[in-house]
This record gives structure tokens, sequence and C-alpha cells, in this order.
């Protein structure tokens, strides 16, 4: 006699069929999943990579996301002058014309006062007078001796544009910005028929030990180390050298015990700003055993054997600052 199946068979067979469906579609899905883990020192250029996937990937920023940059353009011009103005002082460097002094006191009344997202003309005069002036751009020449944002001369030099009053920040002028990443930023983008998540974490000593047991299993890891790093200090130690803490900040990294299995790839970041730096400012300043020319080959090949030299196989890229064009 034939078998009959119950009307609960039969939907039970069917629920089975769908979760093994379900099954195989994850199954395929997770097989074209990349999790990209970008880890590197503060300032080493981590969130500018992101904002660079999105543009290549995504299609970039739109008009409405760049308007709501308006805010950290200004607030990263201004904070360039100030950090300026204040280094004057500590390096006991004078105003080029005295009449800056009067300038720099009313810049911080207006910056004080300023509305968020809002550069009056009032304060765009201040901060181009002050800018153009002689004393400003001697210690503006010294910024490895204080700290200041990457991106100060290109805000300051195209103020005209910026401080116009239906200003619009362009995606150059986003990739620009500068904000310290806290926490754990998420970005997906597909490339190739593979699905990328880039999981961006926060590079300054506080928030290292949030992440680092969280991403066991990642396919791989994007170690950024900033060339430009190796005659400055830290924001938060300013005892450490941002070089010498990238490299013990990676071998720690190669070694740990969550990344045993992960690929590494090193990006050797903002070679553009390397490229200009090592011309006036020795590569001693980090590694006083370094007999080589302070030229930009020769020093970046220095640097590039410092931080390969780990147990761990690595793969180096070397990167511009800005490659959104690429």
């Amino acid at each position: 006699m034939g078998c009959t199946l119950s009307a609960e068979d039969k939907a039970a067979m069917e629920r089975s069929k769908m979760i093994d469906r379900n099954l195989r579609e994850d199954e395929k899905k997770a097989s074209r999943e990349v999790k990209l883990l970008l880890l590197g020192a503060g300032e080493s250029g981590k969130s500018t990579i992101v904002k660079q996937m999105k543009i290549i990937h995504e299609d970039g920023y739109s008009e409405d996301e760049c308007k709501q940059y308006k805010v950290v353009v200004y607030s990263n011009t201004i904070q360039s002058i100030i950090a300026i103005i204040r280094a004057m002082g500590r390096l006991k460097i004078d105003f080029g014309d005295p009449a800056r002094a009067d300038d720099a006191r009313q810049l911080f009344v207006l910056a004080g006062s300023a509305e968020e997202g809002v550069m009056t003309a009032e304060l765009a005069g201040v901060i181009r007078r002050l800018w153009k002036d002689g004393g400003v751009q001697n210690c503006f020449g010294r910024s490895r001796e204080y700290q200041l944002n990457d991106s100060a001369s290109y805000y300051l030099n195209d103020l005209d544009r910026i401080s116009q009053q239906n200003y619009i920040p362009t995606q150059q002028d986003v990739l620009r910005t500068r904000v310290k990443t806290t926490g754990i930023v998420e970005t997906h983008f597909t490339f190739k028929e593979l699905y990328f998540k880039m999981f961006d974490v926060g590079g300054q000593r506080s928030e290292r030990k949030k992440w680092i047991h969280c991403f066991e299993g990642v396919t791989a890891i994007i170690f950024c180390v900033a060339l430009s790093d190796y005659d400055l200090v830290l924001a938060e130690d300013e005892e450490m050298n941002r070089m010498h803490e990238s490299m013990k900040l990676f071998d720690s990294i190669c070694n740990n015990k969550w990344f045993i299995d992960t690929s590494i790839i090193l990006f050797l970041n903002k070679k553009d700003l390397f490229e200009e730096k090592i011309q006036k400012s020795p590569l001693t300043i980090c590694y006083p055993e370094y007999s080589g020319s302070n030229t930009y080959e020769e020093a970046a090949a220095y640097i590039q054997c410092q931080n390969v030299v780990f147990t761990k196989p690595v793969t180096t890229q070397w990167l511009a600052r800005l490659q959104h064009g690429e």
C-alpha cells in the first residue's frame, strides 16, 4: 500500500526545504563576504581610506552628505589657525606685522561665539590676515614641533572659496576632513562581485582595548602607517614618536593570538607628505642609526624594512594621502 503523507508531514518537508535553501543562500553569500579590519595609530589615515572606498566604489558623497561636512571643514580650519597661533607663543615666534596681535585676540573672541557651520565675513577676514603673516608662516613651517592637522594649509589656502555663503564641500574637501574616530565605524561596499565590510576603529591608545578581541576571524587586517609621522609625537604622549608608536602597535598585531591565521596588509600611507617633508626634516629624528640619504626612495625603503621585520608575513602597499581619482 502506498505511503500517504499527512498535511503536517508535507508542511514539515516544506519547512526543511526552505531551511536548506536559506542555508545554501547564506553559505553562498558568506563565501562572497570579505571582512576587513582597518587598524593603525591615531591620525595614520584610516578614516581617509574609508572615505576613499565610498567615493571609488559607492558613487561618493551625495550633495546632502557633503553639506553635513561643512561644520567639520569650518571646525578644522578654525582649529588649525588657532593651533598655529598658540604654538607661536610656545615657540617664541613674533608676528611679522605687530598689528596681527590684535587679529589673534579677535580670532579667539569670534571663534568662541561662532555659530556652528557658519563662517562670517569678519572671522574669515581675521583668519586670512593671520595666515598671510610672515610669523604665522614661520610657525607653520615648524609644525612638527606641535600638533597640527595635515590639511591645515589645504583649507587655509582656500579660505576665499570655503567661506562663501553658498559653500558646499567638495568630495576632496570631505576627504581632507579630520574627526577623531571613537568606537567602531562600519562601511560596506562591493567590488568584483565581492561584498566588503570594513571596520574602522579608534587609533588612540584609549580606544585600542575596545576592539582587539572583537575581530577574531576577519578576512584580513589593513594596518595603516603614516610615513610622514616619522618626525612627530603623539597628541596623547608628547614623549613618544608617532612612528615608534605605530611600529609597537604593528608588532603587537602581528603577534596577537587573535590574528594568528589572519592575513595582514601594511599600508604605508601619506607618501606625498613624506616626500615633501623628508627634504627638510631628516629621518634621523626617528631613526638615529640611519646613515642613508634623505631622499624619498632611500628613506621610505628604510622605513618599510623597519616595519616588516616581524615574524608574520606581511603584504605592503604604498599610498599617497589622497588617491580618490584612481
